[in-house]
């Protein structure tokens, strides 16, 4: 069944050139594929980390949200001179991308650029992206002719409202990527393809590929404890009743040079607050300000 598997991935691969990936499994189950893969593909050269599962996970947790698991990857993109590095979660089904110079590119915006080259050849398809997507996300979509559709955060919601909406692809800040010709599944592997596919198409090294996306300053996001966040919520949507308000999840507050979304975790006992504005100075100013309303609602608040 593996090979099947793989033989069906590969089948994405479109016009490969020579490139080189640093892939870190983190000792997780992408360590059984990634040879596979790599195998059907013989113009990339695969430089590879810690693909022996281990449940022990000796190295580092196989977490590629947290910046800690990433830095050896990074340094050995550079050490290296790979076009790109990617890190997988344990299960394979999350992805984070390092670019040719050793930097994180955040989730949102491989959102954005997947989102952008699968609609070349889709026109006029549905892209969900989760509510935390920066703006910037939404408006690639909409240059790209695309419709873009928000979501509700989770795997469960993103999967229904993709059949719902017969959505080409779907991409969420936690490094989940779905798509439509996989069965309307998030697929690590898949996502490698496709960002290699994307810097073969154009010719052009992945940090150039992110530029033009990554224009809004963001937080990134921040968790708190709360003791109620049902008054925390509902201090914020009075605070800022002049705002664009929805509650799809959690509350969004939003104004012409910024928005913010914070939502209950479905996972942890912690609020999830993601903030974005059209300038840094205002970014920050903001996040001090909401960061204020929350601790007036509830002093015990701490960022965890």
């Amino acid at each position: 069944m593996l090979d099947d598997y793989i033989g069906k991935v590969a089948g994405f691969v479109r016009a490969p050139k020579p490139i080189r990936i640093v892939v870190d499994a983190g000792n997780g189950m992408a360590g059984p594929e990634i040879p596979r893969l790599f195998a059907r593909v013989p113009a990339w050269r695969l430089i590879p980390m810690y693909l022996e599962p281990d449940g022990r996970f000796p190295h580092h947790h196989a977490n590629p949200l947290d910046p800690a698991t990433t830095r050896e990857l990074q340094d050995r993109v550079v050490a290296e001179g790979a076009d790109f590095g990617v890190a997988f979660d344990g299960d394979a089904d999350r992805c984070g991308f390092i670019d040719e110079r050793g930097e994180r590119v955040r989730e949102d915006l491989v959102t954005g650029l997947i989102a952008e080259f699968l609609l070349e050849g889709n026109p006029g398809a549905t892209v969900l992206y989760d509510l935390r997507s920066s703006r910037a996300v939404v408006e690639a979509i909409a240059r790209a002719g695309g419709r873009g559709v928000r979501s509700r955060v989770g795997h469960a919601f993103i999967k229904t409202r993709m059949r719902e909406e017969d959505a080409v692809f779907a991409g969420e800040l936690s490094g989940h990527y779905y798509y439509r010709d996989m069965g309307f599944t998030d697929n690590g592997l898949l996502t490698l393809v496709q960002v290699a596919n994307i810097i073969a198409a154009r010719g052009r090294p992945l940090s150039e590929l992110v530029r033009p996306l990554d224009r809004y300053p963001s937080t990134g996001e921040i968790n708190l404890r709360v003791r109620e966040p049902d008054i925390v919520l509902a201090a914020l949507a009075a605070r800022y009743g002049n705002a664009d308000l929805d509650y799809l999840d959690g509350l969004t507050v939003g104004y012409p040079a910024w928005w913010f979304n914070i939502r209950r975790s479905h996972t942890e006992p912690v609020v999830r607050l993601n903030l974005e504005a059209d300038t840094a100075s205002l970014m920050d100013e903001k996040r001090q300000e909401v960061l204020g309303v929350i601790r007036e609602a509830d002093p015990g608040a701490k960022v965890v």
